[in-house]
């Protein structure tokens, strides 16, 4: 107990007493009880008073009461217990506005929602790119103020792996990225971007290569056409020969580049909306397994198709041909001859997978991340000989991104490889009976 908390009760105890022995003494003792306790209220009622018109001041805030005590312990520890309510409120609110100008110097919109998706704060990035009015959307629900389908079908879904673009509410040149985070109590944080510079770059990208390509095929069939000629002629000079062959493995090469990049482009610019379908894969898989032995031809290999499940995948048939193909075809080339290449397809509780394992020469593992690269080569002379485009693997990447999927990559020197795509269950269509 505090001092003061202690004195007071002696005094108070030493009081009643003297109260007691002076009503002994005088033979007045319930009188001089009465008023003793009598005082003690009124001056306890009193203080009591004082402390609610210092709590609840009518006009301006008044000094904290002096007073002693237990009265005087409690004022003093209310004034104390104020002023640091006061330096916590002050720090907590520099701190807020320290948060909410560095969140408006973002030049990416920021916005917070409630469980209900209400807007409860958003900076003024968010303004900008959305439209948002301080005034009169404070607590407005955010599919009301962002009216497209797609951001809508986006939020409710609450599956935020992958990111949305969409137009801009304000400009419908503004292409804007959108990332949502799950926080609290299905709270929800909306980071958004403007991805317009990079949306733009990349359909110049596009363009210049679907350009480039398709007018490189022009000039490519005419080199061919005289490399034909000069070869299959009999005035051609012999020392000529090896210098044709090996124009003509370099034009072959160039042509498999032009035709895996429009691919590429192909898809790239294909609705994967309107084009997807039920996949028949085991039909797929035969067709692809025919096509690699005609691939292989006098090397003999050994090229075989373990189907243990029936099921099928949603998706986009020709882009899901030229994945497999392209694995196919890798190990078929890679493998030396009498080689054998399995083709194997599954279903498990994770979706259906795709394996294709080869007795090739495999790689170094150091190579797996970047395989899927463009024009990455793990092994430069090796890919040269074979006229490899360096586009293939690219290809299965896009590929299987746009369904959902994703590629494994097991291999080692001398050891052979094996490349398994994962379609998860979303894709995954069970066989009709």
């Amino acid at each position: 107990m505090h001092k003061r908390a202690s004195a007071h009760v002696r005094y108070l105890v030493w009081a009643f007493v003297l109260a007691v022995l002076l009503g002994l003494i005088t033979d007045l003792l319930l009188p001089i009880l009465l008023v003793f306790f009598a005082s003690y209220s009124l001056w306890m009622v009193r203080q009591a008073l004082r402390l609610h018109a210092w709590l609840y001041p009518t006009k301006k805030p008044k000094e904290v009461p002096e007073s002693y005590g237990l009265w005087g312990d409690l004022f003093e520890g209310l004034y104390y217990t104020q002023l640091q309510n006061k330096k916590a409120r002050k720090r907590l609110s520099k701190m807020i506005k320290r948060v909410r100008n560095s969140a408006n110097a973002l030049k990416d919109a920021v916005v917070m929602t409630n469980e209900m998706g209400q807007m409860d704060w958003w900076n003024e990035a968010a303004t900008r790119l959305f439209g948002f009015d301080d005034d009169k959307d404070q607590a407005q629900l955010v599919t009301n103020l962002v009216r497209d389908p797609e951001f809508k079908a986006y939020f409710d879904a609450k599956k935020y792996d992958d990111a949305l673009e969409i137009t801009s509410p304000t400009d419908p040149n503004l292409i804007i990225r959108i990332h949502i985070t799950l926080f609290g109590k299905q709270e929800r944080l909306i980071l958004a971007q403007d991805v317009t510079r990079l949306h733009h770059l990349e359909q110049m990208r596009r363009d210049f290569v679907s350009n480039v390509s398709h007018e490189l095929r022009t000039p490519l069939t005419v080199i061919r056409g005289y490399l034909e000629t000069l070869i299959d002629s009999e005035e051609a000079p012999e020392k000529w020969h090896r210098a044709l062959m090996s124009m003509e493995g370099q034009t072959n090469r160039l042509e498999a580049i032009i035709n895996d990049l429009l691919v590429l482009e192909k898809f790239e610019a294909q609705d994967r909306v309107h084009a997807e379908k039920e996949v028949l894969i085991v039909p797929l898989l035969e067709s692809v397994l025919h096509d690699a032995e005609l691939f292989s031809a006098d090397n003999e290999h050994q090229i075989s198709l373990d189907i243990v499940s029936n099921a099928n995948i949603f998706g986009v048939e020709n882009q899901l041909r030229s994945a497999i193909s392209n694995i196919v075809f890798n190990a078929v080339k890679y493998t030396p001859a009498k080689g054998s290449v399995v083709i194997r397809w599954w279903q498990d509780h994770g979706g259906c997978h795709l394996s294709v394992t080869d007795t090739g020469c495999g790689f170094d593992p150091i190579h797996i991340p970047r395989l899927t690269e463009r024009f990455y080569r793990a092994d430069p002379s090796r890919n040269s000989n074979t006229g490899g485009s360096g586009l293939g693997l690219a290809i299965v990447k896009h590929v299987l991104i746009n369904h959902g999927a994703n590629l494994e990559v097991q291999s080692g020197i001398d050891q052979g490889s094996t490349f398994t795509c994962h379609f998860p269950n979303q894709r995954v269509v069970a066989p009709k009976d």
